[in-house]
């Protein structure tokens, strides 16, 4: 398994996982021009696409959803819910352009291809937000951004993820000292906003929630006005220390960024 995060964070969210056999795009925030830079970026040259999976209806996940799905003509794997929000927002752009629709469910394992996916539901203040974990040829990829907290269920989700895609959005003191108003600040704060630095130090420092089986742990939607990544690294390395070496995490882990694609993890 193969996975290239094109882009991560408020402007822009959107992941390739690939096999031998299939290829999934996990949101669609990016639009034509610059998904291509990103995936000429990391060496690809995309001509086909099996699938394209939407987390939830925010802009940042799904602005270049009709772009994506007119330039390959992939079905659109959904909630229910989540499309009736995106015809909403875009009616005229992504009706003409939709080639077909599988409405997923959260807890309802199906596959595309060779690769078996499981939605599950996240809290987010979004119609009906899930996360994702992969499985193909042995391994096991997880993607969960865009959520207020981590409910037990959703750790044990991501349990056995040999490679771990977590939101560490912001950082508490520059979030509350920062540029937002204060209704924003409350929103990203709450239980269906945005996790914390803290609240992800928490959940890796605890090896009843966090399995430290990865072999790459990647940080994810970093806000560029509340966070940055030194201060998130620094935050989920002091976490990992604080495990016993019983259970300490032998991987690798790894910032993603809004501006620039991660090179492509093999898995």
């Amino acid at each position: 398994m193969r996975i290239s995060i094109l882009a991560s964070g408020s402007s822009g969210n959107i992941t390739l996982l690939e096999t031998e056999k299939t290829r999934l795009l996990v949101d669609a925030g990016l639009g034509k021009r610059e998904t291509l830079a990103r995936l000429a970026a990391v060496g690809k040259d995309v001509e086909h696409i099996d699938g394209i999976l939407i987390t939830h209806e925010h802009s940042d996940h799904c602005n270049g959803l009709p772009q994506m799905l007119g330039m390959w003509k992939a079905p659109l794997y959904v909630t229910e819910a989540t499309l009736q929000e995106l015809h909403r927002a875009q009616p005229e752009r992504l009706e003409k352009r939709l080639r077909g629709v599988e409405a997923i469910h959260a807890g309802q394992t199906f596959s595309v291809g060779d690769i078996e996916v499981h939605p599950f539901r996240i809290p987010h203040d979004s119609a009906d937000p899930v996360g994702f974990s992969f499985r193909a040829n042995g391994v096991k990829f997880s993607i969960v951004t865009d959520l207020g907290f981590m409910p037990e269920l959703v750790k044990v989700h991501l349990r056995g993820s040999h490679c771990l895609m977590l939101e560490s959005n912001h950082d508490l003191e520059m979030l509350k000292v920062g540029p937002y108003p204060w209704v924003v600040k409350q929103r990203v704060l709450s239980r269906t906003g945005h996790l914390s630095n803290h609240a992800v130090s928490e959940y890796l420092a605890d090896a009843d929630g966090f399995d430290g089986m990865a072999r790459y742990l990647v940080l994810a939607h970093i806000s560029t006005e509340n966070n940055n990544p030194d201060v998130a690294r620094i935050s989920a390395e002091e976490a990992l220390r604080r495990r016993s070496a019983e259970s300490a995490f032998g991987g690798e882990l790894l910032i993603a960024s809004q501006a620039e694609p991660l090179q492509t993890i093999e898995l």
